[in-house]
């Protein structure tokens, strides 16, 4: 898990709903009813949220570099199920792409998507390449080629099995 700042703007959102569930430990903040008040996911959505997180984290793994362990749906086709339209600013004349529907857990995601497309940082947002972590991390490194989490923790961890298999 990772001592990194969260992700800029709406992708805190997609950065924290990844991040509810510890491969690690399997530990599932969805599971809790405070994980899910935190995210806005009732009872009825749970299995939608989980499945939107895992496509999610595929999208993060590619983000990386690295293709998905496992199958899941394509996050376009669940965030197809969420419209987005464009809003202007009466007074300044800015606009956005803003969910339909800001209730549901898929338009904030899809919103928040749209919101990081146009301003180039989606890409930046991206799961630990750690098969036991993939944890999801916002890359700030100059050259956007971060690969762990967390240096001190994956990244060490990483490194030492290379040094070791060096050695045998």
């Amino acid at each position: 898990m990772s001592e990194r700042s969260a992700a800029p703007g709406g992708l805190a959102l997609v950065e924290s709903l990844v991040n509810t569930l510890d491969i690690e430990t399997g530990a599932d903040l969805l599971d809790t009813p405070e994980g899910r008040d935190r995210l806005g996911v009732t009872e009825a959505g749970l299995a939608e949220a989980r499945e939107l997180r895992e496509a999610l984290r595929a999208a993060l793994l590619a983000h990386a570099g690295h293709p998905p362990h496992r199958t899941v749906t394509p996050l376009g086709t669940l965030l197809a199920r969420a419209p987005l339209y464009v809003t202007v600013d009466d007074h300044d004349g800015s606009a956005r792409l803003a969910a339909a529907d800001t209730g549901p857990l898929p338009s904030r995601i899809a919103a928040a998507v749209a919101e990081a497309l146009v301003a180039g940082t989606w890409t930046r947002l991206k799961a630990c390449q750690a098969e036991t972590c993939h944890w999801a991390y916002y890359d700030r490194s100059p050259a956007g080629r971060g690969r762990w989490c967390s240096m001190q923790v994956c990244g060490a961890r990483a490194k030492m099995r290379r040094y070791r298999a060096k050695e045998q």
